[in-house]
């Protein structure tokens, strides 16, 4: 809405002299601040109908000056918050400092958290941030604060996402994310509004119900007893590995990938596997199968410290930050999942095999043996 600017004389504060101050009125979307300008003049030499200065009155040329110089320089605010796009308050206009309204893009806040989320080490959070932030980038600019965030907005946003081919919980996922940022922007007064219009776009009928992926105990067996020379001309080293990996989360009680990429020496002994979950920081124990055994001493080196790295996934000369360690990890999984997909074509197992695979399997051979699913939890 347009911002209106007017001359007054303010006779609701007439003093003894019969002189009241000179102010400019300011007004925008319904709202009235008024700002002084530092000059009083008799009420006699001021002009009610026309809101202006008489010809007579003293200093007119220097009161004159006072208020088409202030009037200019707030045009001029005016006109920098329009070009870039940025809400803005009247305390804001005014420069009320202790009314001033913080005010920042959805962009810019997205960035903040995405950052603070990566000095915490939270980098599956901040990666949620950061594509969050690149899908509403495709969609429209986020150089526009989170009050032009409205029910037609979301809806938009929706089928934006849905052309673009993206499935119901990965639809969920953005809008969960985008959803938390709102409301944590909202909490910290960056802005207010009256009504959110997440209360009449609910979230929760984006979410659907993924069926569990398993295979069979069998098909376990005819993965690890796979010849691997007969599906490649040239088979590569890592497609052992890869299969490798998916047996030994199996046979490990289903071990996370990030936890076995960060296994150390110092967290196996001759029976047992001693480690913290990335995900839940719950310390964890699984005892050594044969078979995982069998799998570990394969990898296992005579030289290596208590502090190296027990699968070549990482390594502690390369890979030293957070950051670091998370892409790598990311990048290895999605090779090793690549590799699972071609054992899983060979054998005609109607599941993409992938190292989630295996660890689901483990609790599901379980279940289908008759144990407790608080056991298995």
């Amino acid at each position: 809405m347009e911002v209106k600017i007017t001359t007054i004389c303010r006779t609701d504060k007439i003093n003894k002299k019969n002189e009241a101050p000179i102010a400019l009125k300011v007004s925008k979307n319904y709202q009235t601040k008024k700002k002084s300008l530092g000059i009083n003049i008799n009420i006699d030499y001021w002009d009610f109908e026309n809101g202006v200065l008489k010809n007579n009155a003293p200093n007119k040329e220097y009161i004159q000056l006072v208020i088409d110089s202030t009037i200019q320089e707030l045009n001029k605010k005016i006109l920098n918050y329009q070009i870039q796009n940025q809400e803005f308050t009247l305390d804001d206009l005014l420069d009320n400092p202790k009314k001033k309204s913080k005010t920042i893009t959805i962009k810019d806040y997205f960035n903040q958290i995405t950052i603070q989320l990566k000095e915490a080490n939270k980098l599956s959070s901040a990666s949620k941030y950061k594509f969050c932030l690149s899908s509403l980038s495709k969609y429209h600019s986020m150089d526009i604060p989170f009050t032009d965030i409205d029910l037609k907005f979301l809806i938009d946003f929706e089928v934006f996402l849905r052309k673009e081919g993206l499935a119901n919980n990965s639809i969920a996922t953005k809008f969960s994310t985008l959803k938390a940022a709102y409301n944590s922007a909202l909490k910290q007064k960056f802005f207010s509004c009256e009504e959110s219009p997440f209360t009449n776009y609910q979230v929760g009928k984006l979410w659907t119900n993924t069926q569990k992926r398993a295979i069979q105990k069998e098909d376990i067996y005819r993965i690890k007893e796979l010849d691997l020379s007969n599906i490649c001309k040239y088979p590569s080293p890592y497609l052992e590995f890869s299969r490798d990996i998916f047996l030994f989360s199996y046979f490990t009680a289903g071990i996370n990938f990030i936890d076995i990429a960060t296994l150390k020496y110092h967290d196996i002994d001759n029976s047992h596997i001693y480690y913290s979950r990335h995900k839940t920081q719950k310390n964890m124990k699984a005892t050594l199968l044969p078979d995982a055994l069998v799998i570990l001493k394969k990898y296992m080196k005579e030289e290596a410290t208590k502090d190296d790295y027990i699968f070549p996934i990482l390594d502690k000369q390369i890979h030293i930050t957070k950051q670091q360690q998370y892409n790598r990890i990311l990048k290895a999984r999605r090779k090793i999942n690549k590799n699972l997909k071609i054992i899983g074509k060979e054998l005609n197992i109607n599941i993409q095999i992938t190292t989630y695979v295996a660890r689901h399997t483990f609790a599901t051979v379980l279940k289908r043996s008759g144990v407790n699913i608080g056991i298995i939890s």
